[in-house]
């Protein structure tokens, strides 16, 4: 799917502090008519094109077009310059950025969680830990009555149908938020499907982006998948709470995932995990998505506008996350990013 829609340079923004008052800024002349292509995540597909769609009410010189194609394909994409700029749920390895036409910015652009959705008759509310999510995708657990679910929902009267196990078939950010937090909690999963964006599953069948996997877990009774936090709840998929570091069982909210980021120590460079994050109350499927950007572009008035949009989108853009179950990014980081905005060439 292809989302092109027209936004705006706001030229001003330059100037925006995390408490943004929102008010309408002059175009930038040198970036009207500009073409910005980008491509990457699904995972913040539904924030970015709400920020899409706001920007353009605000300047519609600029025109971004957006292929949610997932997380390795934006990673590929950039590589290749064949976009303005990517998007991803994991930070690119040192491998990747060898690889790169010149160093690659990571720019967090909003928190979002990934969440464990199921079709079960009669949507109970589940709770897992994740020793039992790690167990299911080894192949270990394979009726919704086994002992070890039973275990961790006593008063739900489980079903004794067979699971089926849906998982991305592409490479995912939100695979790699899945596996990343399994393979904390699980030495056996970490050994045998291991931690990346693409992993050798021993079973399941698989779907293409947020929306494939969503769509094969409504279509199957008994199934289980994984998906970003706001596509079972557009999609009305039941999904579960999750076991925190501290012990305690929490279902993702926007509330939940910024209490994970709370505690997190965020390098120089953004690249960071938050999944398994201390703290009580704090979900343990947590994570930022990053806008990758080049720091040495090679279209300077596609790289003002760009700029400009970002800063729009890290400030006033922030308003919109809650509705669409992000989480805003804090605002001691948001001003160290407009900082590191500043060292991408324009002139």
């Amino acid at each position: 799917m292809t989302v092109a829609v027209i936004a705006t340079s706001a030229a001003a923004c330059g100037g925006s502090s995390p408490q943004s008052t929102g008010q309408v800024a002059p175009s930038l002349a040198d970036a009207r008519s500009a073409q910005i292509s980008g491509a990457g995540a699904t995972f913040p597909n539904p924030i970015y094109s709400k920020w899409f769609a706001e920007y353009r009410k605000l300047h519609p010189e600029v025109r971004i077009n957006y292929q949610p194609i997932g997380s390795g394909g934006g990673i590929r994409q950039l590589t290749n310059r064949t976009v303005v700029f990517g998007a991803s749920d994991v930070p690119m390895t040192q491998d990747q950025m060898q690889l790169a036409p010149g160093p690659i910015l990571h720019i967090p652009s909003v928190l979002g969680a990934v969440v464990p959705v199921y079709n079960l008759e009669g949507a109970p509310e589940l709770r897992f830990t994740g020793a039992v999510l790690a167990n299911i995708y080894l192949g270990k657990i394979r009726r919704w009555n086994d002992p070890a679910i039973a275990k961790v929902n006593p008063r739900v009267r489980l079903p004794a149908t067979d699971i089926t196990v849906v998982h991305r078939a592409d490479a995912s950010g939100t695979t790699f938020i899945f596996v990343d937090y399994l393979g904390k909690i699980s030495p056996e999963f970490q050994k045998t499907v291991g931690v990346n964006s693409t992993v050798n599953w021993p079973l399941g069948i698989g779907g293409k982006g947020n929306d494939g996997v969503s769509g094969l877990v409504s279509q199957t009774p008994g199934a289980i998948g994984y998906v970003e936090l706001v596509y079972a709840m557009q999609n009305g998929i039941s999904f579960g709470a999750v076991q925190s570091s501290a012990g305690d069982m929490v279902k993702a909210s926007p509330d939940s995932v910024t209490k994970a980021a709370a505690g997190a120590v965020i390098p120089d460079d953004f690249r960071v995990s938050i999944t398994n994050a201390p703290g009580v109350g704090a979900y343990p499927l947590s994570s930022f998505t990053w806008l990758l950007l080049y720091t040495h572009p090679p279209e300077n008035t596609e790289a003002r506008a760009l700029k400009e949009f970002v800063k729009w989108a890290l400030t006033d853009g922030q308003q919109y996350a809650p509705d669409l179950h992000f989480a805003r990014l804090p605002e001691s980081l948001v001003a160290r990013e407009l900082m590191a905005l500043e060292t991408i060439e324009t002139n």
